[in-house]
């Protein structure tokens, strides 16, 4: 039998490795279990909140206790949190469906209880329409159900911040789903909707694939608070959080964005390298390392971001609580 066929007839693939452990700032980061072209590594550490008084978003918005408004500016919305107990953890790369055009929001920031508008800053990741689609509210937004879905947007978003290059990358990806999943993605209600590809049977049903093998490695680590990942035998990205609770309401959804863009990024009959647990600890200590560069986003939050010559992290932190939210490492293209 073939070596490829081996490797793609594996549903799981546990990495091996010497070592199980590798330690980076305070991290651990653990042995990668592999679904086709995907390595997930867990990535282990202390809670520094302890508190649960914690929504995310895509929570808040099922519970009917926050809102996202339209402002009819492309790159500003207002969002209100309307709980008078849960503050609400928003994510940059977080999409919100409706409204004019679906956006992207940019900023990873906590929302306190009872909130009152305030504004957040936003990218179209839809082009063209501005207007209310279908039985939609052109005024407000619906659902926060998926996330970005490629390393290219997460640089687009958080450090170009550019609406172009927000909307060339997900063209770039729609192009890409085309390919491997055998027929066009883009939805006839709007083509250029990201979250309408994304909403895609086969898209949707390739992502199930990766996470129906892979969601349930978490399961019994209650010191779990992030996880990088590597495609096609290249590392790509890391999230880590302030706690294991937080990182563990959120695992879905970026499972989910993680699996579509290894199907995006398939590359049948090639070969994978595994990648060692010492090159995903080079990975974010080398990031940690880069050129820093502060931007206050409110008297609460402070965006940081690390940039070396080959990686980049960005880092939201909670000045009231004085703790880092969360931590976003990515491969520079």
């Amino acid at each position: 039998m073939k070596l490829m066929s081996i490797f793609f007839g594996l549903l799981l693939v546990v990495g091996m490795s010497m070592q199980t452990f590798a330690q980076t700032d305070g991290y651990r980061v653990s042995a990668p279990i592999s679904y086709k072209n995907l390595s997930v590594f867990l990535i282990h550490g202390k809670d520094t909140i302890k508190h649960k008084n914690i929504l995310t978003l895509q929570e808040a918005m099922e519970q009917g206790v926050f809102t996202v408004y339209e402002t009819s500016d492309v790159n500003e919305l207002m969002v209100e949190n309307k709980s008078s107990q849960y503050e609400v953890f928003i994510q940059s790369g977080d999409i919100v469906k409706g409204g004019k055009q679906d956006r992207v929001l940019s900023i990873t920031i906590i929302i306190p209880a009872r909130s009152g508008k305030i504004s957040i800053e936003a990218f179209c990741v839809e082009s063209g329409r501005w207007q209310q689609r279908g039985q939609e509210k052109a005024g407000q937004f619906s659902s926060s159900n998926d996330r970005i879905v490629s390393k290219d947007l997460k640089i687009a978003a958080n450090q170009t911040r550019s609406q172009g290059e927000v909307w060339k990358k997900v063209a770039e990806s729609q192009e890409k789903l085309s390919q491997n999943v055998g027929g066009r993605v883009n939805d006839e209600a709007s083509a250029t909707s990201l979250q309408l590809t994304l909403e895609n049977k086969k898209v949707a049903a390739t992502a199930d694939e990766f996470v129906n093998k892979l969601s349930g490695i978490t399961e019994g680590k209650d010191d779990v608070i992030g996880y990088a990942f590597v495609i096609n035998g290249k590392v790509n990205s890391a999230d880590v959080y302030a706690s294991n609770f937080l990182f563990k309401k959120l695992w879905l959804k970026l499972l989910k964005a993680t699996a579509i863009e290894a199907v995006a990024e398939m590359q049948t009959g090639k070969p994978t390298k595994l990648v060692k647990i010492d090159e995903i600890k080079q990975f974010m200590d080398d990031a940690d390392s880069g050129k820093t560069e502060e931007k206050p986003v409110n008297k609460r939050n402070k965006t940081i971001t690390r940039e070396a010559k080959e990686n980049v992290v960005f880092e939201a932190r909670d000045e009231k609580n004085d703790v880092v939210l969360h931590k976003s490492y990515v491969k520079k293209p």
